[in-house]
């Protein structure tokens, strides 16, 4: 489990892919100071496993499933990734519960300078929307960040001065895909809901987009 609050900026140094899977090795310091094999890292808002390490980077490893539903698949060497470690419950939480699992890619619509804020339109997928309200959570590659508006295609953030320097964000631009993950209350509310048949239960079509996203095709 992690807060949303991206602790540094890493980046990728060796990136293998394989047909069982892929293989990261991320460029680290802040995050390195007490990380152990074993542990979860938030990686552009992905959980992922700590495999190996040693004093400057460490290692994970990547499911087909996961590089099929996220913006792993277009990593390459050399580009800079957003790190947390899981969250401490004696400490704080900044941002809000946050999984590291990705519902979906969504792509960045605009962006533009508000004050001394920068505004994104992201274009998001209409099962990650149906969690989102107006000054509610959303992860945006790991990032905590709050809803300012909603419409049928997407939501907009602002991100301030801070948020843009110690993260990706202010890296990124229009058409630039993005890791989504929805606040985890609505989705339990919703879950608790259906059992108690106050809300239809989701249908899911297996077609072939269903298929190639998850790497059957």
């Amino acid at each position: 489990m992690f807060t949303g609050i991206v602790e540094e900026i890493g980046a990728i140094t060796v990136l293998r892919k394989t047909l069982a899977g892929t293989r990261l090795t991320i460029l680290a310091s802040t995050v390195m100071s007490d990380l152990k094999i074993g542990d979860s890292v938030s990686v552009d808002g992905i959980c992922l496993t700590v495999v190996s390490r040693s004093e400057r980077d460490f290692s994970v490893e990547v499911s087909p499933e996961t590089l099929s539903v996220t913006t792993l698949g277009n990593f390459a060497v050399g580009l800079p990734v957003n790190l947390e470690r899981a969250m401490r419950l004696n400490e704080r939480i900044g941002g809000h519960l946050v999984a590291g699992h990705v519902d979906g890619i969504g792509v960045i619509r605009s962006r533009h300078q508000d004050g001394n804020a920068i505004m994104f339109t992201i274009g998001a997928p209409p099962e990650i929307l149906r969690y989102c309200v107006a000054k509610g959570s959303i992860t945006v590659d790991g990032i905590s960040l709050t809803v300012n508006d909603l419409s049928e295609k997407g939501f907009s953030v602002a991100i301030i001065p801070h948020t843009a320097k110690a993260t990706t964000l202010g890296l990124k631009g229009v058409n630039d895909p993005v890791n989504l993950e929805s606040d985890l209350i609505g989705k339990y509310v919703e879950r608790l809901l259906q059992e108690r048949g106050q809300l239809p239960k989701p249908t899911i079509s297996i077609d072939t987009d269903y298929l190639q996203k998850r790497g059957l095709i």
